[in-house]
């Protein structure tokens, strides 16, 4: 025997789809919701390592050209960037090199170039797949800055 809907005794009806659409959006939700999040999250830890090396490579440079003779200006430069790249989170992940123009690195008006560099994990990336996709990204920034002509004041 068939009802009004067309549909028989076991069919469903309209009364058996009530909640279907909370359902539908909840799952909507999670297929759509779960990538923006991972997104923003990466786009976040990027930004985070962006600035950090950033701060890494001034500030290291403004130590370094600024040490005076009795000091080693890269322990001071690594101390400057490791402090900067603890600051966003990534301890020991940075990394500081510097360059000179100069045979000495101190003398007057010698150029001097630091790059900081840190690797930025993919959040919630297994290690397993590091030989498949790419699971880092690295982020690099340099800053060019000359010893002073009558030595640090």
């Amino acid at each position: 025997m068939r009802g009004r809907g067309g549909l028989g005794r076991r069919g469903t009806s309209r009364k058996d789809e009530s909640g279907s659409a909370v359902v539908e959006f909840v799952a909507l939700a999670v297929v759509l919701l779960v990538p923006l999040v991972y997104l923003v999250l990466l786009v976040a830890r990027v930004q985070a390592a962006s600035y950090a090396v950033s701060v890494a490579a001034r500030e290291a440079g403004r130590v370094f050209v600024t040490t005076p003779p009795e000091v080693d200006p890269m322990v001071r430069a690594d101390t400057a960037a490791r402090l900067s790249f603890e600051d966003q989170g990534f301890g020991a992940a940075g990394s500081v090199h510097v360059d000179c123009a100069a045979r000495l690195c101190l003398t007057p008006d010698a150029v001097v170039t630091v790059r900081a560099q840190v690797w930025v994990p993919l959040p919630l990336v297994p290690d397993v797949l590091a030989d498949a996709v790419p699971i880092g990204v690295p982020v690099e920034a340099s800053y060019t800055t000359t010893v002073e002509r009558f030595g640090p004041s």
